[in-house]
Parts: C-alpha cells; structure tokens; sequence
C-alpha cells in the first residue's frame, strides 16, 4: 500500500493499538478484539514472541484495506526489514535509530521512532521521519504535544504512554495527529476479557472524533 495512504489511514482512525502479550495466540486475540472494536491500526510490538510470524499471520488473515498493520518496538533496521518482509505496513520504534529510518525510507514504509525532546523530534524530522512518537508519554502529559508545536508547528506527533480514555481528548486537543494506546487498552487480555477490550477500542475512537469536532 502506497506510503502516504498508510499514514492517512492511521491519522483518519486516530488511534494504533500496542499489542504485548505472553504469547502468540494472545497478541492475535488482543488484535481481534481490537478490529472488532473499530480500531483499525495494530502495532504487533516485537516484544511479542515469534512477533513476526503473529504479523505474518495477521496480514494473511485481514485484507490490506480492512487492517493498518505496523510492527513495534523495533529497535534496529534488522528488525525493521524482517517485519516488512513480514507483512508491516509501518514501522514504530522506542527511540530514533537513523538506520532504522533511512531503511525504511528506502522501502517506502512509514516509520515513527519515539522522542521526547526538541532536538530529538528535529534530528528525526530531519532523517526523514513521518510521524514522532512521543515516548514515554507519561513524563510530561499532553503539555508537551503542545509545547513542541509552539516552534515546531508542521510537527506530526502521536504520543504512546499513558494515554487513557480519561485524557485521549487532551492529547487530541493539543495537537496529537494520532495517539498509542496500550495497557489502558488492552487490559482485559490478562484475564481472558477480550470483550472489554473491544468495548473500550469502541470508547476510544467516540472520545477521539468528538474531541476533533471540538
């Protein structure tokens, strides 16, 4: 799928859910549950095992327009060009690894290294980066989606991290193209409530289109 409409796509739904999970069969019953629950773009973090088979698997099973399929925590361009080959249609790292990026780029497929400062979101920006990854979100809250758009307005940032339904509107609201959503999504996985995973994906994509319309 052409670069630019998969970046599209994760912006129009506004949300890339952080799959972890103990196992395979887990990370694909959370992904599940989460399309069930309307969100569309799945970040099958390497943290999984056997993570690209699980991506392998998934891109397999769904069609390429019904699925926004990245691969996370990826921490080098080794691994960034096994998940490709897998099936990942975007690339999402903790950090800014310039090989990662420029691998990447060179393929065509979106890439989102994590930042937290100035000058890393700038130094990312200029390696070619698509969309920086606020990580970890927590640290500051949305304060700093806002702050960083103060001399770097043209910045695209999705924010992972201690994002929640209580505050997804926040972060939205300053500026946030997309945000990461993980264990305040997921939770249910842990004790076999896939439901309710499903149930908040619903909560997630209200909170987000509304806080839009605002």
């Amino acid at each position: 799928m052409d670069k630019e409409k998969v970046i599209t796509r994760i912006t129009d739904v506004g949300i890339v859910a952080v799959v972890r999970a103990d196992s395979a069969d887990q990370a694909k019953r959370i992904a599940d549950a989460c399309m069930e629950g309307e969100i569309a773009a799945i970040e099958m973090t390497f943290t999984v095992p056997y993570a690209h088979k699980v991506i392998e698997e998934m891109a397999k099973t769904y069609k390429p327009e019904e699925i926004i399929l990245g691969a996370g925590t990826v921490m080098d361009s080794e691994t960034a060009r096994i998940a490709i080959l897998s099936g990942a249609q975007y690339i999402v790292s903790p950090y800014f690894n310039l090989d990662t990026v420029k691998l990447c780029n060179r393929y065509r497929v979106p890439c989102m290294p994590g930042a937290m400062t100035i000058k890393e979101v700038v130094e990312a920006m200029e390696a070619g980066a698509d969309i920086i990854k606020i990580f970890p979100g927590e640290a500051f809250g949305p304060k700093i989606i806002k702050a960083i758009k103060g001399p770097i307005p043209y910045a695209k940032m999705m924010p992972t991290g201690g994002v929640s339904i209580d505050n997804v509107d926040q972060w939205i609201k300053a500026g946030a193209v997309a945000v990461g959503a993980g264990g305040a999504l997921t939770a249910g996985a842990k004790t076999g409530d896939y439901a309710s995973i499903t149930t908040i994906g619903k909560q997630f994509i209200a909170k987000i289109k509304e806080a839009r319309e605002q």
